[in-house]
């Protein structure tokens, strides 16, 4: 079976590329690219729901978004490290779907989880591309594999742009495979403790950072990424 997808997301968390990218991955699966996602962690300390609960929820959000394949790493939530053991294990999933893009989280915001896993994830793209790093995926070897680029979604904290995708056409869909998340958002009905994010007005909060996002291009609705390098392009004329 291929599995290799053009573009492959790495999640510090179940539900954290729902939050930052879902209209990206959704624009560009309807574009025609396949793309996997890849949570690093099970959630287990969130303070509501459970481990059950999330891989339920993970599944039916990624059939809203159309997602070709989800892995989750179970790396420890909260206590995860940027080391060895977990470098390997991303760099499997690297070269097991050898994406020419990797999404990874912001590398600073306000949960720790995210910087970390976004650096870890940063570091295991560019291992991954030495051939004397050997990895083997259900008993085979695999070949080395580098992405072409590495763009880190934003998230809860402000960052400034290097770019712009205009997801205008995806904020209901974005926002279906957000509230997938049942147990993690608003429900009236919960008995759940409150958070940050489970009240009615955190959906006010992803409307109004994706028009913020858009709003300096001339879009209605946008995802901010960052880039580690420079990003080049073709023609000056082509860019909004």
């Amino acid at each position: 079976m291929n599995e290799h997808v053009d573009i492959l997301v790495f999640a510090a968390h179940p539900d954290d590329a729902e939050l930052s990218c879902a209209g990206t991955i959704m624009k560009h699966i309807a574009n025609g690219a396949k793309v996997a996602i890849v949570d690093l962690t099970q959630g287990e300390l969130g303070s509501r729901g459970t481990i059950e609960t999330r891989y339920a929820e993970a599944k039916e959000a990624s059939q809203i978004m159309g997602v070709s394949f989800r892995e989750n790493l179970k790396m420890q939530d909260g206590w995860f490290e940027i080391n060895e053991e977990n470098k390997r294990l991303i760099i499997e999933q690297i070269r097991r779907f050898q994406p020419k893009v990797v999404l990874a989280n912001s590398l600073t915001d306000r949960h720790p989880d995210h910087g970390r896993g976004g650096k870890l994830v940063s570091e295991a793209c560019f291992l991954a591309g030495l051939r004397k790093i050997e990895t083997t995926w259900k008993g085979e070897s695999q070949n080395h594999h580098r992405p072409d680029a590495v763009y880190h979604y934003i998230q809860d904290y402000y960052i400034k742009p290097d770019f712009v995708v205009d997801v205008t056409k995806f904020v209901d869909r974005k926002l279906d495979a957000i509230k997938a998340y049942k147990t993690q958002f608003f429900d009236p009905d919960s008995k759940e403790p409150e958070t940050p994010i489970s009240g009615e007005d955190f959906f006010d909060f992803i409307k109004s950072r994706m028009r913020e996002m858009g709003r300096p291009a001339g879009m209605r609705f946008a995802e901010g990424f960052t880039a580690e390098r420079f990003i080049g392009v073709e023609d000056v004329l082509m860019l909004k």
